[in-house]
């Protein structure tokens, strides 16, 4: 007689089957993953403003960020918001800022109305300003992590570094667009 014959597998006895195994469930997101966003008036005030509300962000969101990561993150805040205050505020009254948080990356956004597509430039020592993009792209290529400037629908721009939140981690973030 062939067992195998009676509807279950060979050689297990007759009978219901046994309920399917649920795959996993995939993972949620982590506690500190999200999106934040603020918006300032485009004045000097807003420099210091924005670097304490990141700041404070990743605190309040216990973001397992490096203290050099933070620091780095906050200068790059604090450059793109003064850029953005010093040149784009006659077109743009104010500035957008964004912070975004996936498992393993953390970007930070900053967006004017101006159209103005800013480049970094090279460092000329015997001037007292312009580098502050150049200082952005070095940060963010010494941490591993990826810059950039896109144009908004609207014709603004919006600057952003995206970090690797442990060293070494390197490869694209992935995170939801500037804005988005």
């Amino acid at each position: 007689m062939d067992d195998g014959a009676r509807g279950g597998p060979a050689g297990s006895p007759s009978g219901p089957a046994a309920p399917p195994v649920a795959a996993p469930a995939p993972p949620g997101p982590l506690p500190y993953e999200g999106v934040w966003r603020f918006t300032a008036d485009a004045e000097d005030a807003a420099v210091p403003s924005a670097r304490h509300a990141v700041r404070d962000l990743l605190r309040r969101q216990n973001v397992p960020a490096p203290p050099d990561l933070v620091h780095g993150l906050l200068l790059i805040v604090s450059e793109l918001v003064t850029n953005a205050v010093r040149h784009a505020a006659l077109l743009s009254p104010t500035v957008g800022v964004e912070v975004a948080v996936g498992a393993a990356w953390v970007r930070v956004a900053v967006e004017d109305s101006h159209p103005y597509r800013p480049t970094a430039l090279v460092a000329d020592h015997g001037q007292t300003g312009g580098r502050g993009l150049l200082l952005v792209r070095e940060i963010t290529a010494e941490a591993g992590g990826v810059c950039d400037v896109e144009h908004t629908a609207a014709g603004g721009k919006i600057i952003w570094a995206a970090l690797p939140l442990a060293p070494g981690a390197g490869g694209a973030p992935v995170l939801p667009a500037p804005g988005g």
